[in-house]
């Protein structure tokens, strides 16, 4: 339910079926296996894994005694991309922008950016620079950081700034294989030994804005096609592109931004807006219309809030963690409690240190 390779690819995943009969709420989910094929072919947006988001997170640091009360100074944000690495890609793109955009005001529109950007890669060395960019005015933070194809962490610091960029193990936990078979959860966690490129960075708050009540935040991806950046990938909470959009409307999802998501039109069906496609499948797996239309408004814009003034918590929408449990949350929201978990714990080698995401398998 993370957005790894979340649009359609290449890869085929297969899960072994089961006999469960028909069920309405379940094609909401899986409208292209009615044959009960339990495959689903995946792949990066626009074709470059390097660029594929999997998955956002932002939570305050821990053990930080730099903020001011009981609640600390500094958050950690983290963007992972490249889902199977080194497997698919073995770098960053070097024509791409990474980006984690932060709205400050509540109207899913970014008030500043974090940019990060790389250089081509020459031999095992890649270099990253670091931008924050806030009223068209782009302040260099980190020029030349060294990026990590190893097990050991190269780690910038500037100010109150740290840096991460390389290989890691993939934080995220769920029964990917069980999600295809129609929510069959019987077959364990499929990202336990798998690796994602992160991109770590610890801020102060202060560069988060003044109003945390209002904040949010998402990650994007641009690449270059036809001489010009266009937007390829986009994330923020766990799972709504791979589980609520279906075929090219993930492709179309993607693209757009979170300010145009309720009121976009689908790519498969233009009378059909994003907001009324995300109403169906949960009334569909619910019964509850009013529920349905409820939780697509909670969940559209589909941004990451996150009050850095309160305890970061998942379950409230407030910012995730590594550990956060996503996919039950998530799973309970959607089918308003008829299934809480996939029977995945959170992985074991998350560290308790900077960059915080394991070393990588």
């Amino acid at each position: 339910m993370s957005d790894h390779l979340d649009s359609p690819g290449p890869v085929i995943l297969t899960a072994s079926t089961t006999d469960a009969g028909p069920n309405e709420g379940l094609d909401a989910l899986f409208p292209d296996n009615k044959d009960g094929l339990d495959s689903v072919s995946i792949g990066p947006p626009n074709g470059d894994p390097s660029t594929d988001i999997t998955d956002v997170y932002a939570f305050l640091k821990p053990d930080d005694d730099t903020g001011e009360g009981d609640l600390p100074g500094k958050s950690i944000l983290i963007l992972n991309v490249n889902p199977l690495a080194p497997a698919l890609a073995n770098e960053f793109e070097s024509g791409a922008e990474y980006l984690i955009k932060v709205d400050t005001d509540g109207d899913a529109v970014e008030d500043i950016t974090f940019r990060f950007t790389f250089s081509p890669k020459t031999g095992d060395s890649q270099r990253a620079t670091v931008q924050r960019i806030r009223g068209g005015h782009a302040k260099v933070i980190l020029d030349g950081a060294a990026v990590s194809f190893g097990a050991k962490a190269h780690i910038a610091h500037e100010g109150p700034y740290k840096f991460f960029a390389g290989l890691r193990s993939d934080p995220f936990f769920f029964d990917l294989l069980g999600f295809i078979d129609d929510l069959n959860f019987v077959n364990g966690d499929f990202f336990k030994k798998l690796n994602v490129f992160s991109i770590v960075l610890e801020v102060p708050n202060k560069a988060l804005g003044k109003t945390p009540a209002t904040t949010s935040l998402w990650g994007r991806t641009r690449i270059m096609q036809g001489g010009s950046l266009v937007n390829d990938d986009i994330a923020a909470r766990a799972a709504i592109n791979t589980v609520f959009n279906h075929g090219q409307d993930k492709v179309v999802f993607n693209g757009i931004e979170p300010s145009q998501e309720r009121n976009h039109p689908l790519g498969s069906t233009p009378s059909v807006t994003f907001l009324q496609s995300f109403a169906a499948t949960v009334t569909a797996l619910t019964g509850d219309a009013v529920y349905g239309d409820a939780i697509a408004h909670a969940l559209l814009p589909d941004v990451l809030n996150y009050n850095f003034s309160k305890p970061t918590d998942y379950a409230k929408l407030n910012g995730r963690r590594l550990q956060d449990d996503v996919i039950g949350i998530s799973l309970s929201l959607i089918t308003k409690g008829a299934l809480t978990t996939d029977h995945v714990s959170p992985h074991t080698d998350y560290l308790d240190h900077f960059p915080y995401v394991g070393t990588p398998h």
